[in-house]
């Protein structure tokens, strides 16, 4: 999204040979009438702020994002020269604000050059900050990924440690020993449970004595 550039950043990214890849859109609201109705920021906000700051920038990054339903979106606001008119930031000044579904970020920069010279360094550095920010995100993206990685591993160690137990528990429980089938057999016909034991009368101690 182009305020100052002019459409110089839309060009230099479409120069890219299969640009249309990932490039959808590209606005140059160069007036505040544009940026509020293309990209719905209140004329409010930008008389409260100016159209060269950082609030304004980063309102024009997260209104094209959405307006272009894009997953990063770039905007560009500044003062080229070689006057600054109303304002007074001085000529050189540039907020460039980058927009993804994480946040905004903006970053400031002074430059001291011709209109020409402003623009391209205007341009090189929005590329630059949106480049940079665009790697955190995927640095970001490839270490939750390998969290997910160790964990969904852990997980699966456990279910095959589960399933081990089980299968051992299960194995146990199926195999009778010898033991077993002798104590808890029933008695036959000719078998008497007490014929090998001897009764004895006598009887244990109470436990408890009243004297």
């Amino acid at each position: 999204m182009n305020h100052v550039p002019g459409g110089l950043l839309a060009s230099t990214l479409t120069d890219i040979s299969g640009a249309s890849k990932w490039f959808t859109h590209g606005w140059v609201t160069y007036s505040n009438e544009s940026k509020s109705s293309e990209l719905g920021i209140p004329l409010d906000l930008i008389e409260k702020h100016g159209a060269v700051s950082t609030t304004i920038a980063a309102a024009m990054a997260e209104g094209a994002r959405l307006a272009s339903r894009a997953d990063l979106a770039i905007s560009v606001t500044g003062i080229a020269g070689p006057r600054a008119d109303d304002s007074d930031k001085p000529v050189g000044t540039v907020h460039v604000g980058v927009s993804t579904a994480d946040g905004r970020r903006v970053k400031q920069a002074l430059f001291g050059g011709t209109r020409a010279e402003n623009k391209d360094a205007f341009v090189t550095f929005a590329l630059r900050t949106a480049i940079t920010q665009w790697d955190k995100l995927r640095d970001r993206d490839a270490r939750v990924d390998d969290e997910k990685q160790k964990l969904e591993s852990r997980e699966m160690e456990e279910k095959i440690l589960l399933a081990r137990q089980k299968a051992i528990r299960e194995a146990m429980a199926a195999t009778k020993g010898p033991w077993q089938g002798d104590v808890w057999s029933e008695p036959g016909e000719d078998e008497s449970v007490g014929d090998d034991v001897e009764w004895s009368e006598e009887t244990s101690p109470p436990i408890f004595e009243q004297e």
